[in-house]
């Protein structure tokens, strides 16, 4: 029995591409959280009626598939993977979202047969009740996604920096594993996840950290904004068929 897939415990938590591998053999249901960006913006389309395809990064043909089915690729208009662009996006749009993190861990977890929820700050509670009720008392794992080193999103290299884990998402998969309290025991990493959230005084920290830092040095202060505020929201991301809805 591997212990990198932590089955002593019924909630769960892992990092990043290897994390969803680690913890996506067992778990009925898969949380991949990426607050900056893509899963608040996620949460902000599907807000106003719209739905997410999650793209892989830098992959034509992804990109391809997603123009035939019909949906605007992010970029093409003037909505991004910046939470803010999407803030009044039109009922009804779907909307392909790249992003090196969120959008291609959600394409990997799909590959697994878990649920796949996409869990931000914004949706904690929402995405922890909901995760509760499709997993029916079988595990549930948490996956922050984290930062990658390296990642230019304005240039076209498809390289891949090593992980950086990062403050906003240990925070909002802390968030989310904390509204799963009494749903059943924790590991140490979620454990210690679920403490850093309800100890922290979130918008603070998302503003003081690096990406925070660094969103705001290029003028995207409110994304940041967007991001910190905590149980707004009742949409909960769902992948079906390849696509994230709030079902």
């Amino acid at each position: 029995m591997s212990i990198w897939g932590q089955r002593e415990s019924d909630i769960r938590l892992e990092w990043g591409p290897e994390g969803v591998d680690a913890l996506g053999k067992d778990c009925a249901v898969l949380i991949i959280v990426d607050v900056l960006s893509f899963c608040t913006t996620t949460d902000l389309v599907l807000g106003n009626g719209g739905r997410v395809l999650p793209v892989r990064w830098r992959d034509q043909r992804g990109e391809t598939e997603a123009k035939a089915a019909g949906a605007i690729l992010a970029g093409e208009r003037e909505w991004t993977l910046r939470p803010s662009s999407v803030t009044e996006i039109p009922s009804g749009t779907l909307l392909a979202l790249p992003s090196p993190n969120g959008a291609t861990l959600c394409d990997g977890a799909a590959t697994t047969g878990a649920e796949v929820l996409a869990g931000c700050l914004r949706n904690a509670s929402a995405v922890a009740a909901r995760a509760a009720r499709l997993a029916g008392g079988r595990p549930i794992g948490v996956v922050p996604a984290g930062e990658r080193w390296g990642i230019d999103l304005h240039t076209e290299a498809k390289t891949f920096g090593p992980l950086r884990p990062c403050v906003e998402d240990h925070l909002g998969a802390g968030a989310i594993v904390a509204a799963l309290d009494g749903y059943g025991r924790l590991s140490a990493e979620a454990r210690l996840a679920a403490i850093a959230a309800k100890a922290t005084k979130i918008p603070e920290a998302l503003a003081e950290c690096s990406s925070g830092r660094e969103l705001a040095a290029a003028g995207y202060g409110n994304d940041v904004t967007l991001a910190a505020r905590l149980d707004t929201s009742s949409t909960v991301p769902v992948l079906r068929n390849g696509i994230l809805e709030d079902l």
